[in-house]
């Protein structure tokens, strides 16, 4: 905990008290302090809510924990984004999403697609849907639990560069069927519209 004392001392040089902190660190108590961003309380007691730099206002009586690293930035419902397919099961698909409305993220995070919401017909496997490695762009459609349910069931939605899971080699979409470019196996993908001109 940061002292009465330590922060009348540094009062007399600078009006803020800063130092490094760890979740869970004690920062001072209500009684002293105003709970600032990226703290919390807990019986009366301020503590870090990130890793972090504390900064204490000791003219204002207020007490701030500013993150080390930038929060990750996450999409809202209705958001377009770009994510690189890390597994497919039967039902459902993992994904990585490194781009929302056209912005790239630097820290990309994990997003779900379920079949139920990957295709406007039925899908009996997702494996006709997407397979890892490809880059699809969908749409979220929900953020229960701040993990990103999206959709591939609309206009301009879909895979939009893909690759073949025999050899890893690009599949081109050439008269009307998706073939690789390198062994020739033939494959299926839920495709968006532009499949094959996404730079």
């Amino acid at each position: 905990m940061i002292s009465r004392l330590s922060a009348v001392n540094l009062s007399k040089v600078t009006r803020d008290l800063v130092q490094p902190v760890l979740p869970g660190d004690k920062l001072g108590v209500v009684e002293e302090f105003l709970p600032g961003v990226g703290t919390y309380v807990e019986d009366g007691t301020i503590y870090s809510n990130f890793t972090g730099t504390a900064k204490i206002d000791i003219r204002n009586k207020r007490v701030v924990v500013i993150p080390n690293t930038r929060m990750p930035e996450l999409p809202k419902e209705g958001a377009t984004v770009l994510a690189t397919v890390t597994h497919a099961q039967e039902k459902m698909a993992t994904m990585s999403i490194w781009k929302i409305d056209g912005k790239t993220l630097q820290n990309p995070f994990t997003a779900i697609l379920h079949i139920s919401s990957s295709s406007p017909r039925y899908e009996r496997n997702m494996s006709d849907v997407c397979k890892a490695g490809d880059i699809i762009r969908a749409r979220v459609i929900d953020m229960t639990g701040r993990i990103p349910h999206l959709t591939t069931a609309g206009r301009g939605l879909g895979v939009v560069k893909g690759f073949c899971s025999k050899c890893g080699a690009m599949l081109e979409f050439v008269n009307k069927r998706l073939q690789c470019s390198s062994c020739g196996n033939l494959e299926r993908r839920r495709l968006a519209e532009d499949y094959g001109r996404f730079a």
